[in-house]
Parts: C-alpha cells; structure tokens; sequence
C-alpha cells in the first residue's frame, strides 16, 4: 500500500535525502521518496506492518531532523 504523508521541520535537502536513505533500509518498506520542497513523504510498504514502519520513520526521521514531524 502507498501512502503519502506531510513531513515538516526539515533543514536542508541533505537531510531529507538522509531521512530518505533511512526509511529505505527499514524492513518491509518496497519504496520511499520525500520532497524537501514539497514537503511530502511516499512511503510503499506492506499494508500489515504500515503501522510499525511508521513509527520506526520517526525515529530515522528523527536522529537526523530532532524536531521533524509526519502527519
């Protein structure tokens, strides 16, 4: 399942391609993209562990960006 988020409080496009990277590596996720301009986040994942993949994002999202949130 696809589903696209907002992804706010990020500094640089470096970051965002750091967050990218991150989300990637995380199981079960087939594909990821986020737009630091659009602020917008792709993630593909496996509809039944969505829930958990979210939070682990966070997380990544969070280590580089400490102040990042994603609605």
């Amino acid at each position: 399942m696809k589903k696209i988020f907002k992804i706010e409080n990020i500094d640089c496009a470096n970051c965002a391609a750091k967050i990218e990277d991150g989300i990637k590596k995380i199981s079960g996720v087939e594909s990821c993209s986020l737009s630091f301009f659009a602020e917008k986040l792709i993630i593909e994942a496996d509809d039944d562990k969505f829930d958990t993949i979210m939070k682990e994002a966070l997380k990544v999202a969070r280590k580089v960006e400490p102040d990042c949130e994603i609605s």
